[in-house]
Protein backbone atom coordinates (compact mmCIF):
# COMPACT_ATOMS: atom_id res chain seq x y z
CA UNK A 1 0.00 0.00 0.00
CA UNK A 2 1.35 3.45 -0.88
CA UNK A 3 2.39 5.75 1.91
CA UNK A 4 -0.43 8.40 2.18
CA UNK A 5 0.22 11.88 0.79
CA UNK A 6 -0.70 13.59 4.08
CA UNK A 7 1.73 11.38 5.97
CA UNK A 8 4.43 12.08 3.39
CA UNK A 9 3.94 15.84 3.82
CA UNK A 10 4.17 15.54 7.60
CA UNK A 11 7.34 13.48 7.29
CA UNK A 12 8.90 15.99 4.86
CA UNK A 13 8.09 18.95 7.10
CA UNK A 14 9.41 17.14 10.18
CA UNK A 15 12.67 16.28 8.42
CA UNK A 16 13.04 19.85 7.18
CA UNK A 17 12.43 21.39 10.61
CA UNK A 18 14.97 19.07 12.17
CA UNK A 19 17.60 20.07 9.63
CA UNK A 20 17.67 16.68 7.90
CA UNK A 21 17.48 18.28 4.46
CA UNK A 22 19.12 15.45 2.52
CA UNK A 23 16.59 12.94 3.85
CA UNK A 24 13.71 15.30 3.09
CA UNK A 25 14.99 15.72 -0.48
CA UNK A 26 15.20 11.94 -0.88
CA UNK A 27 11.60 11.51 0.24
CA UNK A 28 10.30 14.24 -2.08
CA UNK A 29 12.20 12.84 -5.04
CA UNK A 30 11.10 9.26 -4.42
CA UNK A 31 7.46 10.37 -4.18
CA UNK A 32 7.61 12.47 -7.33
CA UNK A 33 9.95 10.46 -9.53
CA UNK A 34 8.16 7.10 -9.54
CA UNK A 35 6.89 8.03 -13.01
CA UNK A 36 10.48 7.85 -14.21
CA UNK A 37 10.84 4.13 -13.48
CA UNK A 38 11.05 1.80 -16.45
CA UNK A 39 7.85 -0.14 -17.25
CA UNK A 40 9.61 -3.37 -16.20
CA UNK A 41 10.32 -2.10 -12.67
CA UNK A 42 8.12 -3.77 -9.97
CA UNK A 43 5.19 -1.64 -8.87
CA UNK A 44 6.35 -2.06 -5.28
CA UNK A 45 9.28 0.22 -6.03
CA UNK A 46 6.80 3.09 -6.03
CA UNK A 47 5.34 2.24 -2.62
CA UNK A 48 6.61 4.87 -0.21
CA UNK A 49 7.84 4.44 3.30
CA UNK A 50 8.81 7.19 5.76
CA UNK A 51 12.51 6.38 5.33
CA UNK A 52 14.80 7.85 2.66
CA UNK A 53 15.70 5.47 -0.16
CA UNK A 54 18.04 6.37 -3.00
CA UNK A 55 16.38 7.02 -6.36
CA UNK A 56 17.01 4.50 -9.11
CA UNK A 57 19.37 6.10 -11.60
CA UNK A 58 18.26 5.37 -15.18
CA UNK A 59 20.57 3.06 -17.10
CA UNK A 60 22.25 4.78 -20.01
CA UNK A 61 23.24 2.53 -22.89
CA UNK A 62 26.88 2.25 -23.82
CA UNK A 63 27.86 4.66 -26.54
CA UNK A 64 30.10 2.80 -28.98
CA UNK A 65 30.12 5.84 -31.21
CA UNK A 66 31.54 8.18 -28.57
CA UNK A 67 35.17 7.61 -29.58
CA UNK A 68 34.31 8.03 -33.25
CA UNK A 69 32.36 11.18 -32.43
CA UNK A 70 35.32 12.63 -30.53
CA UNK A 71 37.59 11.88 -33.48
CA UNK A 72 35.06 13.42 -35.84
CA UNK A 73 34.89 16.56 -33.69
CA UNK A 74 38.67 16.79 -33.69
CA UNK A 75 38.73 16.59 -37.48
CA UNK A 76 35.89 19.07 -37.93
CA UNK A 77 37.26 21.60 -35.45
CA UNK A 78 34.45 21.28 -32.90
CA UNK A 79 35.15 20.66 -29.20
CA UNK A 80 33.35 19.71 -25.97
CA UNK A 81 35.46 20.86 -23.03
CA UNK A 82 35.02 20.69 -19.27
CA UNK A 83 35.83 23.87 -17.35
CA UNK A 84 35.41 25.25 -13.83
CA UNK A 85 34.00 28.61 -12.83
CA UNK A 86 35.02 30.14 -9.50
CA UNK A 87 33.25 33.17 -8.07
CA UNK A 88 32.09 34.77 -4.86
CA UNK A 89 29.29 32.19 -4.53
CA UNK A 90 31.59 29.19 -4.97
CA UNK A 91 32.69 26.92 -7.80
CA UNK A 92 30.79 25.07 -10.50
CA UNK A 93 31.94 22.80 -13.31
CA UNK A 94 30.51 23.22 -16.78
CA UNK A 95 30.95 21.95 -20.33
CA UNK A 96 31.27 24.14 -23.40
CA UNK A 97 30.47 22.92 -26.90
CA UNK A 98 32.12 24.86 -29.70
CA UNK A 99 30.64 23.90 -33.11
CA UNK A 100 32.64 23.02 -36.18
CA UNK A 101 32.07 26.52 -37.53
CA UNK A 102 31.79 29.40 -35.06
CA UNK A 103 33.31 32.33 -36.91
CA UNK A 104 32.03 35.73 -35.91
CA UNK A 105 29.73 36.53 -32.98
CA UNK A 106 27.37 33.57 -32.42
CA UNK A 107 24.46 32.90 -30.04
CA UNK A 108 25.02 31.07 -26.74
CA UNK A 109 22.54 28.61 -25.20
CA UNK A 110 22.85 27.73 -21.50
CA UNK A 111 21.41 24.25 -20.80
CA UNK A 112 20.39 23.24 -17.25
CA UNK A 113 19.94 19.51 -16.67
CA UNK A 114 17.30 17.82 -14.53
CA UNK A 115 17.65 15.82 -11.31
CA UNK A 116 20.02 12.81 -11.41
CA UNK A 117 21.34 13.87 -14.83
CA UNK A 118 24.86 14.92 -15.75
CA UNK A 119 25.82 17.60 -18.24
CA UNK A 120 26.99 14.99 -20.77
CA UNK A 121 23.80 12.95 -20.34
CA UNK A 122 21.70 16.06 -20.93
CA UNK A 123 23.72 16.95 -24.02
CA UNK A 124 23.14 13.47 -25.46
CA UNK A 125 19.43 13.49 -24.71
CA UNK A 126 18.65 16.94 -26.07
CA UNK A 127 21.02 16.68 -29.07
CA UNK A 128 21.65 20.40 -28.70
CA UNK A 129 25.28 20.00 -29.84
CA UNK A 130 24.18 18.57 -33.18
CA UNK A 131 21.91 21.59 -33.66
CA UNK A 132 24.83 23.85 -32.77
CA UNK A 133 26.78 22.33 -35.66
CA UNK A 134 23.81 22.69 -37.99
CA UNK A 135 22.73 26.23 -37.09
CA UNK A 136 25.91 27.77 -35.70
CA UNK A 137 25.85 28.62 -31.98
CA UNK A 138 27.69 27.65 -28.79
CA UNK A 139 26.25 25.63 -25.91
CA UNK A 140 27.21 25.42 -22.24
CA UNK A 141 26.04 22.88 -19.69
CA UNK A 142 26.56 23.85 -16.02
CA UNK A 143 26.65 20.73 -13.84
CA UNK A 144 25.16 20.51 -10.36
CA UNK A 145 27.36 18.44 -8.00
CA UNK A 146 26.01 15.98 -5.45
CA UNK A 147 27.64 18.08 -2.76
CA UNK A 148 25.03 20.77 -3.49
CA UNK A 149 22.07 18.41 -3.85
CA UNK A 150 22.17 14.65 -3.34
CA UNK A 151 20.01 14.05 -6.42
CA UNK A 152 21.92 16.68 -8.46
CA UNK A 153 18.80 18.87 -8.63
CA UNK A 154 19.14 22.63 -8.92
CA UNK A 155 17.86 24.08 -5.65
CA UNK A 156 15.14 26.21 -7.28
CA UNK A 157 12.94 26.08 -4.15
CA UNK A 158 15.41 27.80 -1.79
CA UNK A 159 15.16 31.60 -1.38
CA UNK A 160 18.96 31.86 -1.43
CA UNK A 161 18.97 30.32 -4.91
CA UNK A 162 16.22 32.48 -6.41
CA UNK A 163 17.94 35.86 -6.77
CA UNK A 164 20.87 37.34 -8.63
CA UNK A 165 23.11 38.30 -5.73
CA UNK A 166 24.21 34.85 -4.57
CA UNK A 167 23.71 31.10 -4.80
CA UNK A 168 23.24 29.04 -7.93
CA UNK A 169 21.86 31.87 -10.14
CA UNK A 170 25.03 33.89 -9.49
CA UNK A 171 27.17 30.87 -10.44
CA UNK A 172 25.22 30.18 -13.64
CA UNK A 173 25.31 33.84 -14.63
CA UNK A 174 29.03 33.86 -13.84
CA UNK A 175 29.58 30.93 -16.20
CA UNK A 176 27.56 32.71 -18.88
CA UNK A 177 29.59 35.89 -18.57
CA UNK A 178 32.88 33.97 -18.48
CA UNK A 179 32.05 32.33 -21.82
CA UNK A 180 30.89 35.64 -23.27
CA UNK A 181 34.25 37.16 -22.33
CA UNK A 182 36.37 34.32 -23.72
CA UNK A 183 34.46 33.22 -26.82
CA UNK A 184 33.02 34.99 -29.91
CA UNK A 185 29.52 35.34 -28.42
CA UNK A 186 26.86 37.79 -29.60
CA UNK A 187 25.80 39.39 -26.28
CA UNK A 188 22.36 40.18 -27.64
CA UNK A 189 21.60 36.50 -28.32
CA UNK A 190 22.18 34.58 -25.10
CA UNK A 191 19.47 32.11 -24.04
CA UNK A 192 18.78 29.66 -21.22
CA UNK A 193 16.82 26.40 -21.18
CA UNK A 194 16.28 23.52 -18.78
CA UNK A 195 14.35 20.37 -17.88
CA UNK A 196 12.36 19.86 -14.67
CA UNK A 197 14.47 21.34 -11.83
CA UNK A 198 16.65 22.79 -14.60
CA UNK A 199 13.54 24.34 -16.13
CA UNK A 200 12.66 25.90 -12.79
CA UNK A 201 16.23 27.22 -12.58
CA UNK A 202 15.92 28.66 -16.11
CA UNK A 203 12.78 30.52 -15.00
CA UNK A 204 14.77 31.99 -12.13
CA UNK A 205 17.63 33.03 -14.43
CA UNK A 206 15.48 35.14 -16.75
CA UNK A 207 13.71 36.84 -13.87
CA UNK A 208 16.98 37.58 -12.08
CA UNK A 209 19.01 38.48 -15.19
CA UNK A 210 16.75 39.94 -17.91
CA UNK A 211 19.77 41.98 -19.02
CA UNK A 212 21.71 38.79 -19.85
CA UNK A 213 19.21 36.31 -21.32
CA UNK A 214 17.08 37.24 -24.31
CA UNK A 215 14.65 34.29 -24.00
CA UNK A 216 14.07 31.09 -22.03
CA UNK A 217 12.97 27.52 -22.77
CA UNK A 218 11.33 25.68 -19.87
CA UNK A 219 10.57 21.98 -20.26
CA UNK A 220 8.44 20.36 -17.54
CA UNK A 221 9.43 23.11 -15.11
CA UNK A 222 7.96 25.61 -12.67
CA UNK A 223 7.79 29.41 -12.40
CA UNK A 224 10.25 31.40 -10.33
CA UNK A 225 9.00 31.94 -6.79
CA UNK A 226 6.56 29.01 -6.83
CA UNK A 227 8.18 27.56 -3.70
CA UNK A 228 10.14 28.85 -0.71
CA UNK A 229 11.14 25.56 0.93
CA UNK A 230 10.92 21.79 0.41
CA UNK A 231 7.36 21.49 1.64
CA UNK A 232 6.04 24.18 -0.72
CA UNK A 233 8.13 22.69 -3.54
CA UNK A 234 6.26 19.44 -3.09
CA UNK A 235 2.94 21.31 -3.25
CA UNK A 236 3.95 23.29 -6.35
CA UNK A 237 5.16 20.20 -8.21
CA UNK A 238 1.78 18.59 -7.58
CA UNK A 239 0.10 21.59 -9.24
CA UNK A 240 -1.38 23.00 -6.05
CA UNK A 241 0.77 26.11 -5.85
CA UNK A 242 -0.06 29.61 -7.03
CA UNK A 243 1.09 31.42 -10.14
CA UNK A 244 4.01 33.69 -9.32
CA UNK A 245 3.44 37.35 -10.23
CA UNK A 246 6.57 39.35 -11.05
CA UNK A 247 6.90 42.84 -9.58
CA UNK A 248 5.54 45.77 -11.56
CA UNK A 249 9.05 46.75 -12.61
CA UNK A 250 9.98 43.27 -13.89
CA UNK A 251 11.23 43.15 -17.48
CA UNK A 252 9.33 40.71 -19.68
CA UNK A 253 11.51 37.98 -21.18
CA UNK A 254 10.06 35.80 -23.99
CA UNK A 255 9.49 32.19 -22.91
CA UNK A 256 8.63 28.89 -24.59
CA UNK A 257 7.44 25.90 -22.55
CA UNK A 258 6.95 22.19 -23.19
CA UNK A 259 4.94 19.97 -20.84
CA UNK A 260 3.30 16.54 -21.01
CA UNK A 261 -0.32 16.53 -19.90
CA UNK A 262 0.28 13.23 -18.06
CA UNK A 263 3.39 14.39 -16.23
CA UNK A 264 3.07 13.05 -12.68
CA UNK A 265 6.39 14.53 -11.53
CA UNK A 266 5.67 18.21 -12.26
CA UNK A 267 2.02 18.95 -12.92
CA UNK A 268 1.41 20.65 -16.31
CA UNK A 269 -0.52 23.49 -14.68
CA UNK A 270 2.91 24.88 -13.80
CA UNK A 271 3.52 25.77 -17.45
CA UNK A 272 0.21 27.65 -17.42
CA UNK A 273 1.43 29.49 -14.34
CA UNK A 274 4.66 30.46 -16.14
CA UNK A 275 2.72 32.11 -18.94
CA UNK A 276 -0.01 33.53 -16.68
CA UNK A 277 2.65 35.29 -14.65
CA UNK A 278 3.22 37.66 -17.56
CA UNK A 279 -0.40 38.41 -18.46
CA UNK A 280 -0.22 41.80 -16.79
CA UNK A 281 2.96 42.84 -18.59
CA UNK A 282 2.57 45.91 -20.82
CA UNK A 283 4.92 44.21 -23.29
CA UNK A 284 2.31 41.64 -24.32
CA UNK A 285 -0.79 43.83 -24.69
CA UNK A 286 -2.32 43.79 -28.15
CA UNK A 287 -0.77 40.47 -29.15
CA UNK A 288 -2.59 37.91 -31.29
CA UNK A 289 -3.23 34.49 -29.76
CA UNK A 290 -2.92 31.54 -32.15
CA UNK A 291 -3.58 27.91 -31.24
CA UNK A 292 -2.59 24.97 -33.44
CA UNK A 293 -3.33 21.26 -33.00
CA UNK A 294 -0.87 18.84 -34.55
CA UNK A 295 0.83 15.44 -34.47
CA UNK A 296 4.59 14.91 -34.56
CA UNK A 297 6.26 12.52 -37.00
CA UNK A 298 6.55 10.07 -34.11
CA UNK A 299 2.79 10.18 -33.52
CA UNK A 300 2.74 12.53 -30.52
CA UNK A 301 -0.33 14.81 -30.50
CA UNK A 302 0.14 18.34 -29.18
CA UNK A 303 -1.44 21.76 -28.79
CA UNK A 304 0.75 24.76 -29.58
CA UNK A 305 -0.39 28.18 -28.32
CA UNK A 306 1.48 31.35 -29.26
CA UNK A 307 1.17 35.06 -28.54
CA UNK A 308 2.32 36.84 -31.70
CA UNK A 309 3.25 40.47 -32.22
CA UNK A 310 2.31 42.47 -35.32
CA UNK A 311 5.34 41.13 -37.18
CA UNK A 312 4.46 37.49 -36.47
CA UNK A 313 7.15 37.04 -33.80
CA UNK A 314 6.22 34.60 -31.02
CA UNK A 315 6.73 36.18 -27.58
CA UNK A 316 5.05 33.57 -25.39
CA UNK A 317 4.65 29.99 -26.59
CA UNK A 318 3.28 26.84 -24.97
CA UNK A 319 3.46 23.23 -26.18
CA UNK A 320 1.09 20.84 -24.37
CA UNK A 321 2.01 17.24 -25.25
CA UNK A 322 -0.99 14.92 -25.12
CA UNK A 323 -0.40 11.68 -23.26
CA UNK A 324 3.26 12.52 -22.57
CA UNK A 325 5.02 12.22 -19.23
CA UNK A 326 8.10 13.80 -17.68
CA UNK A 327 10.65 13.66 -20.51
CA UNK A 328 12.39 15.90 -23.06
CA UNK A 329 10.17 15.92 -26.13
CA UNK A 330 11.83 14.63 -29.30
CA UNK A 331 15.01 13.77 -27.42
CA UNK A 332 17.44 10.98 -28.15
CA UNK A 333 17.22 7.66 -26.26
CA UNK A 334 20.99 7.88 -25.74
CA UNK A 335 20.18 10.30 -22.90
CA UNK A 336 17.91 9.84 -19.89
CA UNK A 337 14.33 11.13 -19.50
CA UNK A 338 13.63 11.63 -23.22
CA UNK A 339 10.61 10.94 -25.41
CA UNK A 340 11.77 10.41 -29.01
CA UNK A 341 8.16 10.32 -30.30
CA UNK A 342 7.41 13.92 -29.42
CA UNK A 343 7.93 17.12 -31.40
CA UNK A 344 11.57 18.25 -31.33
CA UNK A 345 11.73 20.55 -28.30
CA UNK A 346 15.39 21.44 -28.93
CA UNK A 347 14.75 22.58 -32.50
CA UNK A 348 11.57 24.45 -31.59
CA UNK A 349 13.33 26.23 -28.74
CA UNK A 350 16.09 27.33 -31.14
CA UNK A 351 13.48 28.61 -33.60
CA UNK A 352 11.88 30.57 -30.78
CA UNK A 353 15.16 31.85 -29.34
CA UNK A 354 16.54 33.17 -32.60
CA UNK A 355 13.55 35.47 -33.03
CA UNK A 356 14.72 37.45 -30.00
CA UNK A 357 17.58 39.79 -29.14
CA UNK A 358 18.18 41.92 -26.09
CA UNK A 359 16.67 45.34 -26.76
CA UNK A 360 19.78 47.04 -25.37
CA UNK A 361 21.73 45.86 -28.43
CA UNK A 362 19.15 46.80 -31.08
Amino acid sequence: MSYPLSAQMSEIMALTKSGRLTEATDLIQRRLDCSRLAPTEPAARCDLAPVPIALPVPHLPQQPGDKAQREQRAQSGSSFDRRTFAGASGKLDYFVYRPNSSAGPVPLVVMLHGCSQSAEDFARGTQMNALADEIGFMVTYPEQPRSANMQKCWNWFRPGDQGKASGEPALIAGITREIMASEPIDPSRVYVAGLSAGGAAAAIMVEAFPDVYAAAGIHSGLPCGSARDMASAFVAMQGKGKAHRPSGTQVYVPVITFHGDRDTTVHPVNSQHIHAAWEGSPDITGLKRMTTEGVSQGGQAYTNTQLLDAGGRSLSESWLLKGAGHAWSGGSPTGSFTDPAGPDASREMLRFFLQHRLAAYD
